[in-house]
């Protein structure tokens, strides 16, 4: 039983993982758990947030990166390499939003293109080097960050939404195609969480008067309301958890699987008041 107990605590020992956008949010939760079960972790961001790599431990190497440039994420995964001598795990999970939520026809198509080249091409570039490693080794461990609004329509503006349902069709074809090399392709579809990127679209939903912490706690509560599973407040590290997950051995047999974490919401209609 302690032997069991052991691997469990340190399920990923020994891996070489890079999380894109790993300064905050989802990343800066998945690298705080992955580098406590044992990886080496490489952070890959635009910006780099205050103390990175001192709140972490020593296995955590910071680099800039522009996921919507190639060159950047192929120079990242070239890191892994010179550093490491392998890449086990690419989590892809830099993202943006739209900057506002506009109407079809008002809709600013440079917006558009924008949150395109984030997240569906950053996404891709990020499989692309990725697999550019991995398929030599016949080894490896791919995951992006969807969204339940890459499910359902209503969760977010035009682009977003549209580049979420992009990654799940991207994890859908990387897995088809690289499992003939014993690489797995997965992805996270997180439901509503106070991250910096949400909070920063649905701020102006709250009075502007609110401080930091209090508009994360009114969007908690707001969106505890409206959440089909109750006592639970979805946060960052639950999505961390279901990373960790997928880059285990514990998926080991888990390919083009879409993990979403929404407490149900994306499968449940209430309106007939069937259970309430």
């Amino acid at each position: 039983m302690a032997t069991i107990a052991a691997n469990l605590s340190r399920r990923l020992e020994g891996k070489v993982a890079i999380i894109t956008g790993g300064a905050s949010g989802i990343g800066e939760a998945a690298a705080g758990l992955f580098t406590k079960h044992g990886a080496k972790v490489i952070v890959a961001d635009i910006t780099k947030k205050a103390g990175l790599g001192q709140s972490f431990s020593p296995d955590v190497t910071y680099t800039h990166c522009d996921v919507s440039r190639e060159e950047d994420v192929s120079a990242v995964v070239d890191l892994a390499m010179e550093k490491h001598g392998k890449l086990d795990i690419m989590f892809n999970n830099a993202g943006v939003a739209d900057k506002e939520n506009r109407k079809a026809m008002e809709y600013d198509m440079e917006e558009f293109q924008r949150v395109v080249n984030v997240n569906i091409k950053g996404v891709m570039h990020g499989i692309k080097h990725a697999a550019r490693v991995m398929v030599p080794r016949k080894n490896g461990c791919i995951i992006s960050t969807a969204s339940m609004a890459g499910i359902v329509g209503g969760m977010g503006p035009y682009a977003y939404t549209a580049s979420k349902h992009a990654v799940i069709g991207l994890t859908k074809q990387g897995a088809a195609e690289m499992g003939r090399y014993g690489i797995r392709v997965n992805c996270v579809s997180p439901g509503p969480l106070a991250t910096d990127i949400v909070l920063r679209f649905f701020g102006n939903s709250f009075p502007m008067s609110l401080s930091p912490e209090e508009l994360k706690a009114n969007w908690e509560a707001f969106c505890n309301k409206i959440a089909n599973l109750k006592d639970h407040t979805l946060r960052a590290q639950d999505i961390a958890e279901a990373a960790l997950y997928l880059a285990s051995e514990e998926s080991k047999f888990v390919s083009g699987h879409n993990v979403v974490v929404d407490g149900g919401n994306t499968v449940v209609n209430h309106d007939l008041g069937l259970y309430q």
